[in-house]
């Protein structure tokens, strides 16, 4: 089984992006003309993940985004915070982020959708969400004039550490029952009693 798990380890680690399960087994059974179980490649998967929980390693496989990729410990966050800031122009402006989260939770959504949303132009910001490949074509609306649809690609789930797009927080996630109008008094606290 070893001889199996580094052929896995050496796809987890080659591979661009998250490797997905089907796509491991894929290479596998192409290498060896034969096919390989599922559950061999999870005894596998199980088994590199067992190796690299040990403290020796600064990094791990995860299952991230549908599928699996080395990526460092939380341990390590801050080395990597320093890193990552360094390389700020990788990271998301607001009007990005606000973009990003319509089309996630109204996807599939046309570019007029978001603007008449967000209230402004949004054609610069759709761009560069396609350049980065965090949102994708997903069709064509039935719509007059047939605009492109919008949708969140499998990237999107791997910036962002998801593995469904259940995952994604829903409004209740960010309510507060602070400062609401209409909260009732404590009954500890007296009242001012009309005159």
């Amino acid at each position: 089984m070893d001889f199996l798990g580094n052929h896995i380890e050496a796809l987890i680690f080659c591979a661009p992006k998250a490797i997905k399960i089907e796509d491991i087994q894929s290479c596998l059974s192409e290498m060896f003309e034969a096919e390989i179980p599922l559950e061999d490649i999870e005894k596998g998967l199980a088994g590199i993940q067992e190796k690299y929980s040990a403290d020796e390693f600064p990094f791990e496989v995860v299952k991230s985004g549908g599928g699996y990729q080395f990526l460092t410990k939380p341990a390590y966050q801050a080395s990597i915070g320093i890193l990552l800031k360094q390389q700020s122009k990788r990271r998301l402006s607001a009007s990005a982020m606000e973009t990003l989260s319509i089309i996630a939770y109204k996807q599939p959504v046309t570019k007029s959708e978001i603007e008449q949303i967000r209230g402004v132009n949004c054609d610069y910001t759709v761009q560069k969400l396609l350049e980065k490949e965090l949102v994708e074509i997903k069709g064509k609306s039935e719509a007059i004039g047939r605009p492109m649809l919008y949708g969140t690609s499998e990237k999107f789930m791997d910036y962002f550490g998801i593995n469904d797009l259940k995952e994604l927080p829903t409004p209740k996630d960010f309510t507060t029952t602070e400062n609401e109008i209409g909260d009732s008094e404590p009954e500890d606290q007296p009242t001012i009693e009309e005159e």
